[in-house]
């Protein structure tokens, strides 16, 4: 958003702020502050030292702020311009952002004068000056050194923004106006703002709503999201509450919309008849399009969209109780009870079995040639070789014989089985050891795993029994992390989603975008859709400018659904904020003014899931030098905007004349000086040739040499017009660009 010329962002009808706030981290966990706005205005430069302004002017300078040592780091902490009525706390806090309690603090408060992770900072003569506080240097100085960690005292750095900190001590608990801080980050860690601050949930928070509801395919048991065909398949039962359609079979269905593409509803029985059949567990994809199922009892079937019919075998002996892809394109694992068989397919003939001490289901990874099968009856988890066919390993299930049959799937990245047992899902690695209890308030069913994203979902469902105070009706999807286990999404209420019917099943798109999750006793299938809040990948800066200078400061966020931005505007001190009319785009741009100077700018990202802000920045407003324009050069001996230049017949300014935000004035060759010529105070001079206009204002009584800069901070110092742009180049990467537009002034523009 470009602003009229003449205006900018925030501008009152007079005076100005020096208020530089921004809202931050300072308080001590052990101390229970309440939280009341605070703030600094931290320095563009992200690297160390870095340093932060108060909201009275403070300057706090920290020695060290990214790639801090996670296991211990100290720090040199130094400050100017405090107050010496007030005691302070120097220490590293959890930053909770804008108006809220930063809590909790490393080491909380130094009141022992023992402590290495905190500092505490009194006026001279306090009564705890001495062994427990030191006291202010003169004109509120202090220079102290503190040892932080990643971790420590419950908190941690890896999870959470934080910041070294300056604020009041416990004597002033309510009193903002020590508050500065300065982001800091570990090894490993980006630093920066932390993705902004979150405002009413976390930035990047992941969470998970429903989009739709299928209720096209029966009574749902099972689920698969083709690889290759991008199908959705649902094996099904028959459907009480429909008496007049038998819903039994193979649904093939469309995962946009669930419109049903394909129903094979008949497969072999057992004495090769077609005849209709539940499809209770789908085996795996079979290549390009289709599936490899179990029916009732022990049938094993295979079929695409599209066919009329399912082709399959049927095996002797007892009930299949589980199915998964065998060793060979051609064959399939089967459960038959304790008994495990690898078969083939167009046969049903055994190829190899193994009788086991017990058990129902299992789970196969063929990345590491192993099996996985749950006995819940006898508490035991065995390891089944698939290379030789013969138990390599048995490990207890905690909780003993009886537990509650749930689920057992293995993770295909890391080989880990996680087995539901009741209300926890236990995770046992590739060797077979425990090494996570996630416990949940319903009953694990079933979990499927993302490996793009490193994710595993588990669907749990209600007991359904109301009478017992633990159920209220109401499954929940889970979504962890498989290498920490860490909840990776907010927890999702399925409602309705009750055990009594059938156990709930899911399926997972590659990258998690989409999750399928059944509800047996509703006959559905929810369709879920992965929403994030906006998480800031582009923060702004702290700028400085001169009156008049254009200046962009940009931010950028990433979420689900894209979100919206505006910018904000705080003219005291970050205490309030109001929305800069208009300001909607990435950048907001705008001609800098004195009056401007100290305010606090910020962006705010919005989408349906939450709202995150940026960190407040503060504007710095130079005034120009050396006059409006700094030497624009007029013709004829008419004045130019009150610079003072004057001309005489022999020192005449073209049209050529382009002017710099700091004033100074460049010809081209049709500006050009007699030789000679004399410029007056503030005015340009001609060079002895007439070639070529000088940059600034001139000496007075000047004579046919370059002139000397009088005019704008560029020229003061010497610089072209072309290392301005290579500066503000540089800006760019920093988020900030100021940019210095070369154009002739225009009466009543600024």
């Amino acid at each position: 958003m470009t602003s009229t010329p003449g205006t900018a962002p925030g501008t009152p009808p007079g005076g100005q702020s020096r208020l530089r706030r921004r809202a931050g981290t300072a308080a001590v966990a052990a101390l229970l502050l309440a939280g009341i706005p605070v703030g600094a205005a931290v320095s563009a430069d992200a690297g160390t030292p870095k340093t932060a302004t108060g909201p009275q002017g403070q300057k706090l300078t920290v020695s060290a702020t990214t790639g801090l040592d996670p296991a211990q780091q100290k720090v040199r902490v130094q400050g100017e311009g405090y107050g010496l009525t007030t005691g302070i706390y120097v220490a590293l806090c959890k930053d909770n952002g804008d108006n809220r309690v930063p809590s909790p603090c490393l080491g909380g408060a130094d009141m022992s004068g023992g402590s290495k992770t905190s500092q505490w900072i009194v006026p001279p003569g306090d009564p705890y000056e001495g062994d427990l506080a030191q006291a202010f240097g003169p004109g509120g100085t202090f220079d102290v050194e503190i040892e932080i960690a990643q971790k420590g005292d419950g908190l941690d750095c890896a999870e959470v923004a934080c910041s070294v900190v300056t604020r009041a001590d416990h004597r002033a608990a309510g009193d903002r106006t020590q508050d500065v801080r300065i982001p800091v980050a570990f090894a490993g860690q980006d630093p920066g703002d932390g993705g902004g601050e979150g405002v009413d949930v976390p930035a990047g928070t992941v969470s998970y709503k429903s989009a739709a509801d299928f209720t096209t395919a029966g009574k749902p048991l099972d689920l698969l999201l083709h690889p290759d065909s991008k199908k959705l398949y649902v094996g099904a039962d028959n459907l009480p509450d429909t008496a007049d359609v038998d819903e039994r079979g193979l649904h093939v269905l469309n995962p946009e919309n669930g419109a049903s593409e394909s129903w094979i509803s008949q497969a072999p029985g057992s004495t090769g008849a077609l005849r209709a059949s539940a499809a209770a567990r789908i085996a795996g994809p079979l290549p390009g399009d289709g599936v490899v199922y179990n029916y009732p009892l022990r049938g094993v079937g295979s079929a695409k969209s599209g066919d009329e019919a399912a082709t399959g075998v049927w095996l002797a002996g007892s009930t299949i109780t589980d199915i998964a892809p065998g060793t060979t394109p051609d064959t399939v694992l089967v459960a038959q009870g304790a008994t495990l068989s690898e078969i083939e397919r167009a046969t049903g003939t055994a190829t190899r079995s193994l009788t086991l001490p017990g058990g129902t289901q299992f789970a196969a990874d063929p990345e590491r040639k192993a099996l996985w099968y749950t006995d819940f009856t006898a508490g035991k988890l065995h390891r089944v070789d698939l290379a030789s066919f013969t138990v390599s390993g048995s490990f207890d299930l905690p909780g003993g014989p009886g537990g509650m049959a749930g689920f057992t799937e293995t993770d295909p990245a890391t080989g880990a089985v996680w087995v539901g047992v009741g209300r926890s899902v236990l995770v046992f690695d590739a060797a077979g050891t425990l090494v996570k209890t996630l416990l949940g308030k319903d009953l694990a069913r079933d979990a499927a795993f993302d490996t793009a994203s490193g994710r595993a979902y588990v669907v749990w469902q209600d007991g359904g029994d109301l009478s017992d105070p633990a159920n209220d009706n109401n499954g929940t999807l889970t979504v962890y992390g498989t290498e920490d286990f860490a909840v990776a999404a907010q927890d999702l209420s399925l409602p309705g989603n009750h055990s009594q019917a059938g156990a709930a099943s899911l399926a997972v798109e590659p990258g998690g975008a989409t999750v399928f999750v059944t509800s047996p006793a509703e006959g559905k299938i929810t369709k879920l859709v992965r929403q994030v809040s906006p998480l800031v990948t582009r923060a702004p800066a702290d700028l400085t400018a001169k009156d008049g200078e254009e200046v962009a400061i940009r931010a950028e966020a990433e979420g689900t659904p894209e979100p919206t931005v505006r910018w904000q505007v705080s003219t005291d001190g970050a205490q309030t904020w109001k929305d800069v009319e208009g300001a909607r785009e990435s950048a907001l741009t705008f001609t800098a003014r004195t009056a401007q100077d100290g305010y606090r700018y910020r962006a705010e990202f919005r989408n349906d899931v939450g709202t995150t802000r940026t960190a407040a920045v503060t504007l710095t407003v130079t005034a120009a030098t050396g006059g409006d324009t700094g030497g624009d050069v007029g013709g004829n001996g008419d004045a130019s905007n009150g610079a003072g230049s004057t001309g005489s017949d022999g020192s005449t300014g073209g049209d050529g004349g382009t002017q710099s935000s700091g004033g100074s004035t460049t010809g081209d060759s049709d500006s050009t000086g007699g030789s000679g010529s004399t410029g007056t105070s503030g005015g340009s001079t001609g060079t002895s040739d007439g070639s070529g206009a000088t940059v600034g204002g001139g000496v007075a009584g000047g004579t046919g040499t370059a002139a000397t800069s009088g005019g704008g901070s560029l020229a003061a110092t010497g610089a072209t017009v072309m290392s301005v742009t290579l500066a503000a180049a540089g800006l760019v990467g920093a988020g900030v660009l100021v940019h210095r537009r070369a154009r002739r002034r225009t009466e009543g523009a600024l």
